[in-house]
């Protein structure tokens, strides 16, 4: 399993990613950034910011709890989408 070791706020939801591999990924979290436990850090630039790498997980998180799967942000699986009902 790849763990991120280093995360830069680039502008908006867009962040750098370090990889424990050496490697370096560009992700506009906005998509992603769905359901109650991301509301707010969708929605308050001082919430997003508060985006840190936790050396447990090997990921990014945020005081509240939520965080993603490293190995979805490295690229190796696609992320999964919340189910919409249609409009």
């Amino acid at each position: 399993m790849v763990a991120i070791t280093e995360v830069e706020i680039i502008e908006g939801r867009t962040v750098s990613l370090t990889f424990s591999d050496g490697s370096n990924r560009v992700v506009d979290l906005t998509p992603h950034l769905w359901g109650p436990v991301f509301d707010a850090i969708a929605r308050d630039d001082e919430v997003f910011a508060q985006i840190a790498v936790d050396p447990e997980l090997g990921t990014i998180g945020w005081p509240n709890g939520a965080h993603f799967d490293p190995d979805v942000l490295h690229g190796d699986y696609e992320a999964t989408q919340p189910w919409r009902q249609p409009h």
